[in-house]
């Protein structure tokens, strides 16, 4: 799926308060795990006011290593499908939500190539995998997200967003 922002769209700090009103409605918590973004996604979540209300924690694990030590993604699966793919997404997320000391139910992964270097033929420059879990349900997403780094990692962050809000809606 290829990304391009609209003007129609919600901007980030409005499809966060909307996320957290669902949170917050629906008594759940939410964590990230963060690759490409840095820890953005959580930055955007500690903006607000009253987050501790509903955000958890967040892991910035831009490193293989910190996947591994942090979220307990193996490093087998990191050599084999490499970082940015739908398996350590998913192993993220769900890592995510097992180092959360199960005080969060909503979680949200990212990993994926921002540039301007690292792509690759297969994975090239704007390619982002998502991991996301909500109550009852885990999946993957990948999308391509057009532009420089900042334009990649901001439809990132707005996409965990718009993503999380409609899983939850």
């Amino acid at each position: 799926m290829t990304q391009t922002q609209s003007q129609a769209e919600p901007e980030t700090p409005a499809l966060c308060r909307q996320l957290a009103d669902l949170l917050l409605s629906k008594e759940l918590k939410l964590v990230t795990a963060e690759s490409c973004t840095g820890g953005m996604i959580a930055a955007a979540c500690t903006d607000l006011a009253g987050s501790s209300a509903w955000f958890e924690r967040g892991f910035v694990t831009y490193s293989n290593a910190a996947k591994t030590e942090l979220l307990g993604v193996e490093e087998q699966l990191l050599d084999k499908a490499g970082a940015v793919s739908e398996d350590v997404a998913r192993a993220m997320v769900l890592g995510a939500l097992a180092h959360s000391h199960a005080h969060a139910q909503v979680a949200v992964a990212v990993t994926g190539v921002a540039g301007p270097s690292g792509g690759s033929p297969a994975k090239p420059v704007g390619t982002v995998w998502f991991g996301f879990a909500v109550p009852g349900q885990v999946m993957t997403e990948k999308c391509h997200f057009g532009g420089d780094r900042a334009a990649v990692r901001a439809a990132t962050v707005q996409h965990a967003f718009t993503r999380l809000v409609a899983l939850l809606g």
